[in-house]
């Protein structure tokens, strides 16, 4: 996975957890205005029954039984009347905030934990590409180190066949041989000035020769160094992709029934 893709979705996860917070808060809140408004509705007082001042009757009046009693109402006029008609809404019971938001943080904690989960499967997803990179490396600088170990291994084989050659020249009857067409009145000198050529490019041979060989053995150590190592990252990734394999799939839950 491209690292940009996983930056996009950790900043996804976050902007989520976020907003999550800042619903819960705001639930919060219009619980608390909720009791406010229910903490400051009026309460329909009994009506109250009073006696009117007792008059002396007069002979021109006559009294009445509605002159006996009034009956006051102290109730809040204020009160919304209901329409005719139309029923009354009953009320339904409320749950308790503690036991809401008690919900709400077991929610929260859940989609925590899944998050947390899935930042782990993207970290070890990490690892395992890292290695990957690692393993490929390895492999790469193996058949390098091998490639020059074959070149210094044909070198050698070249120069063994050179030196097989100045052995061979060297011998006295080859040398006399090879002076023999020189024309000269002095064969000794021209036998001893060959001699000399060929043992000169026989000890430049052999010291390339060394150099080439001690280059063989460093080539050698360095290959199966890395042999070694390819091998080794051979068997980390082959674990991790069976505990990849091992580990259960969470399959998402069904929603229940509202």
């Amino acid at each position: 996975m491209p690292v940009w893709i996983r930056s996009h979705i950790k900043f996804l996860i976050a902007l989520c957890l976020v907003i999550s917070f800042c619903l819960i808060e705001g639930e919060a809140q219009t619980r608390r205005k909720k009791r406010v408004r229910r903490s400051t509705k009026p309460v329909a007082a009994r009506p109250v029954i009073t006696n009117p001042p007792v008059a002396p009757p007069t002979p021109t009046e006559s009294a009445t039984p509605s002159d006996d009693v009034k009956i006051i109402s102290t109730a809040d006029s204020t009160q919304e009347p209901t329409q005719p008609g139309q029923p009354k809404k009953a009320r339904t019971p409320a749950t308790s905030d503690p036991e809401e938001m008690q919900q709400t943080i077991t929610n929260l904690s859940t989609q925590v934990n899944k998050l947390t989960d899935k930042l782990t499967q993207m970290q070890e997803d990490d690892r395992y590409q890292l290695d990957m990179e690692r393993l490929t490396r390895a492999e790469q600088r193996a058949e390098q180190l091998r490639s020059q170990l074959i070149d210094v291994q044909s070198k050698i084989a070249d120069f063994e066949s050179r030196l097989e050659q100045l052995e061979y020249a060297l011998k006295p009857e080859n040398i006399d041989r090879a002076t023999q067409g020189y024309g000269t009145v002095h064969p000794e000198e021209a036998r001893e000035t060959r001699r000399r050529q060929l043992e000169s490019e026989r000890s430049r041979v052999q010291a390339q020769l060394r150099l080439t060989e001690n280059s063989k053995t460093r080539l050698e150590t360095a290959v199966a160094n890395a042999d070694a190592e390819v091998d080794l990252l051979r068997q980390k990734l082959n674990e991790r992709r069976a505990q990849m394999d091992a580990a259960p799939v969470e399959t998402p839950k069904p929603k229940k029934p509202e």
